[in-house]
């Protein structure tokens, strides 16, 4: 039996699987607060203390970089290192990898149910995989194809310069750069960069802000939910929140294509993330595939690479278990 994980600031989700049912079918299932506990260790050993399933072999997603099978978790005090797992847990292997590995490892695995496509296009057989997340920041990843099968590479590509398109964007870029920090694609195009998208057009009067959001606003820990929820769930939308999505779509569009042409991504691009699924009818309004598309001379290829949203719950527990499952 194989235990795999999904590990996270926030949760962290266990289960176990057998290569019999296969790693979209777990034959037990957990989820823990992760700052409960002063180690996955722990958490490990409490859920196995729940099972009736013997253990041999465990895979582990982490929300950080994976380097030499050793990963420092990002916000939470954790170290987590394959060989210390192996020999405390008593277990035969154990495979560390980064979160968005454990994503774009899940993708073989989805079918059409799992998925809302934005654009059909047309799959090059064998074709590279790019997988763009944004949730909390912005995951990337990719596939290649080796001997039939497809295998799942890391990348830290968020991280890349942010690369602004139009009059809105550019004026974007200056203000974030002004005090001379380094403006990633990850501080405009994930949950911490909708604040900034935000603030930005209200400093440049794009709309005014309603006196119900600036309530909602000044009450909230995090704003990231209540922009969203102020663009797609209250009647009427704000317009100064529903200009904020429509930047953020833009840009995700933007870097989404940049990814692809950069692994030439004929295979398909999958955006994954906790935002993607909340925003489908903002992606499904003909701005995200302009943007995608908007690469000059190429434009005509991305046209033909098909886009789908990753709708499946736990997907990044399906891709840790694959992983473990072909070890």
């Amino acid at each position: 039996m194989l235990l795999a994980g999904d590990i996270g600031g926030t949760k962290t989700a266990l289960g176990v699987f057998s290569p019999e049912a296969g790693p979209r079918a777990p034959l037990a299932e957990a989820t823990f607060r992760s700052g409960d506990y002063e180690s996955l260790e722990a958490i490990v050993q409490e859920f196995r203390r729940q099972l009736a399933h013997p253990i041999d072999r465990a895979s582990f997603g982490v929300a950080g970089p994976v380097v030499g099978g050793t990963a420092k978790i990002t916000n939470l005090p954790w170290t987590i290192d394959e060989t210390h797992l192996r020999q405390l847990l008593g277990l035969q292997r154990v495979r560390v990898v980064n979160d968005l590995v454990a994503i774009a490892s899940a993708v073989p695995d989805l079918d059409a149910s799992d998925l809302h496509t934005l654009n059909t296009g047309r799959a090059v057989p064998d074709g590279a995989i790019a997988v763009v997340a944004p949730g909390t920041g912005l995951g990337e990843a990719f596939l290649t194809a080796n001997g039939g099968r497809y295998q799942a590479h890391p990348s830290e590509g968020g991280h890349c310069d942010f690369a602004p398109r139009g009059a809105t964007q550019w004026g974007l870029l200056e203000s974030l750069a002004r005090d001379g920090s380094h403006v990633s694609y990850e501080r405009v195009c994930s949950g911490i960069g909708i604040p900034r998208l935000y603030a930005h057009l209200k400093a440049a009067g794009t709309a005014p802000e309603p006196a119900w959001l600036t309530g909602q606003l000044a009450a909230a820990a995090d704003p990231t939910p209540v922009i969203l929820r102020a663009a797609t769930e209250h009647v009427p939308p704000a317009e100064l929140a529903v200009a904020t999505l429509a930047l953020f779509v833009s840009i995700l569009a933007a870097e989404a294509g940049n990814l692809a042409l950069k692994v030439l991504a004929t295979g398909g691009v999958y955006l994954g993330g906790g935002i993607p699924p909340r925003i489908l009818p903002a992606l499904d309004g003909g701005g995200f595939m302009a943007a995608f598309r908007d690469k000059g001379r190429l434009s005509t290829l991305l046209d033909a690479i098909p886009v789908h949203v990753i709708t499946r719950p736990g997907v990044a527990l399906t891709g840790a278990a694959r992983v473990g499952l072909d070890l």
